[in-house]
């Protein structure tokens, strides 16, 4: 057998399980390494429609979603809204100057469907006012040299497909969808190059239709998320098939999908049923989506466990949907690029669900995460800074899908507090461990071709409200217009754009002092920016509390 036919013996093998390819005992974790990314790598930042733009019900939008779900009391924290957030809609000009400043290649943001079609069909109403708004949003972008990267759902279903259909749980969204994406690539398509059908799918799935945490709120347990991700996986299938059948000879771009995942790593390296706990937990998580996109069909573990589970509850059939023969090939391969989201990681192991527990997706997996309570918890309860388990995670993505192209499209940190200290250093810490874990995966061979941080603003963090700041940027929600602060964090990012990457020890020890030194003066803008306000709403309120004589 000569090389060529052994290498693609190997790549055809590749498909098999991840446990033969991937080594769950070899965990390197290696001192920083300095060193630059290869000439061309893409910076970028990211946004979405309903976490930035505002604007909810002007030009002609119609209702999303996380438009009605935001309305319902108790669902997000201080029932916060997006209705304003940073008012994206009017202040994206000053927006593209941030990214100018900041030197970024590209920005990933999404197109909001209800701004397009306020009630979600084509055939309805095309709103021209919404194409508009992203026409010229786009437009100012390439002006900018700054690529547009596009993600047509970021979660904000129009209300109306909710309402009629019960959004994802319906199969008729498939088609649907396929018309919005389609009107997209008509009316975008000769600018846009890069296209995400769908962002972090399991998140609308397990939290919009099993925990119900996320609009539109469903808790159908054991079956609803994994409903909601059968129609979704069949809809970016279709949208990738139309763009590679209608557009891609005239337009050149690709189409693919962000996933988001965490890393599973065993709790016991040496013990296969934590290993194989750690696999069920990543193949239930991103595999889920993944899998088919590359292989034609659900992870075998994930077939096996949910129909066992369902057996053993009663049912005739398992609760994970079955692709036809003539789906799976249709679905397989339908991806140009990896959209990749990466926040935190998990110890993994194996617990046992009895099935007299009920079904749930969580209960079908039989593992339980776990964290190490030496790990920094900088942002988010459930966010821990882990930068190692990124190396892993895109290791696992090169030996398990046969190392696609791959463009991490989020990865950031949050303020835990209400935080106003713009000198954000654990966020330069997380940028820094994090991006240099990717620079060892791409010398590993994984082929990373761009970094988006997540996230470019402050924004609407979905049902936390505005109590998580992912920002580079400092947004002044108390402020009617919105001003927009740097953080430390984005003299920081900035400098290792304009490296490239870590050029030397003694330079790259210096950007962190450099970057603290710049937000001491951006704090003394807020804070007095702040005093202002506070005055100005205290004088208001003395003029109302003045008698007042009615005139005769």
């Amino acid at each position: 057998m000569n090389l060529l036919q052994r290498c693609l013996l190997s790549s055809l093998l590749l498909c098999v399980t991840a446990s033969e390819d991937f080594d769950w005992t070899k965990n390197e974790k290696t001192s920083f390494y300095y060193g630059t990314f290869p000439t061309g790598f893409s910076w970028g930042a990211g946004s979405s429609a309903y976490q930035t733009e505002g604007a909810w019900n002007i030009d002609g939008k119609g209702m999303s979603i996380w438009d009605a779900f935001a309305r319902k009391k108790g669902k997000i924290f201080l029932n916060d809204t997006g209705d304003s957030s940073c008012e994206g809609y009017y202040k994206f000009k000053d927006d593209i100057n941030l990214m100018k400043d900041m030197k970024l290649n590209h920005y990933r943001f999404s197109i909001s469907w209800p701004r397009i079609l306020p009630t979600g069909l084509k055939s309805e109403q095309i709103n021209e006012r919404g194409i508009k708004y992203y026409d010229d949003l786009i437009n100012m972008l390439l002006d900018n040299k700054i690529t547009p990267i596009v993600t047509l759902y970021h979660w904000d279903l129009p209300q109306v497909l909710q309402e009629k259909y019960g959004g994802w749980q319906n199969i008729t969204m498939v088609n649907y969808f396929n018309d919005f994406a389609n009107l997209c690539f008509d009316r975008f398509g000769n600018r846009v190059k890069y296209w995400i059908t769908f962002n972090n799918p399991w998140s609308i799935a397990v939290e919009g239709y099993e925990t119900g945490e996320h609009a539109p709120g469903l808790k159908l347990k054991g079956t609803g998320a994994y409903k909601a991700a059968h129609h979704i996986i069949k809809a970016h299938a279709k949208v990738w098939h139309t763009y590679d059948m209608q557009w891609r000879s005239r337009q050149k771009g690709l189409v693919g999908i962000s996933l988001t995942a965490d890393w599973g790593e065993p709790v016991d390296i040496t013990n296969q049923r934590d290993i194989e706990a750690a696999e069920r937990y990543i193949q239930f998580y991103m595999g889920w989506f993944a899998t088919p996109i590359f292989n034609g069909d659900y992870p075998q573990v994930m077939k096996d466990y949910i129909g066992r589970k369902s057996g053993q509850q009663g049912l005739g059939a398992s609760r994970l949907p079955v692709f036809s023969p003539q789906e799976k090939s249709y679905i397989k391969g339908t991806c140009d690029f990896l959209g990749l989201g990466h926040f935190t990681t998990r110890y993994v192991t194996l617990k046992n669900y009895p099935s007299s527990l009920g079904d749930s997706y969580f209960a079908d997996r039989d593992l339980a995460e776990l964290v190490d309570p030496q790990w920094p918890d900088p942002g988010s309860e459930w966010l821990y800074s882990v930068p190692w388990g990124f190396r892993r995670l895109l290791n696992f993505v090169k030996t398990q899908y046969g190392n696609p192209m791959i463009y991490v499209t989020e990865n950031g940190v949050s303020e835990k507090m209400l935080c106003t200290d713009l000198c954000d250093d654990w966020r330069m810490q997380y940028f820094k461990d994090y991006i240099n874990e990717m620079l060892k995966a791409m010398k590993d061979g994984v082929n990373v071709k761009g970094y988006t941080a997540w996230s470019l603003l402050d924004n609407f963090e979905w049902d936390e409200g505005y109590s998580e700041r992912f920002g580079l940027y400092y947004v002044d929600f108390r402020n009617k217009n919105k001003p927009r602060y740097p953080k430390a964090s984005v003299q920081f990012y900035k400098r290792i754009i304009s490296s490239n990457g870590f050029p030397n020890q003694r330079e790259v020890e210096s950007w962190k002092r450099k970057s603290i030194e710049t937000c001491s003066s951006s704090n003394q803008l807020l804070a007095a920016a702040r005093r202002q306000s506070q005055g100005n709403q205290e004088h208001a309120g003395m003029q109302k509390s003045w008698p007042v004589h009615d005139e005769v």
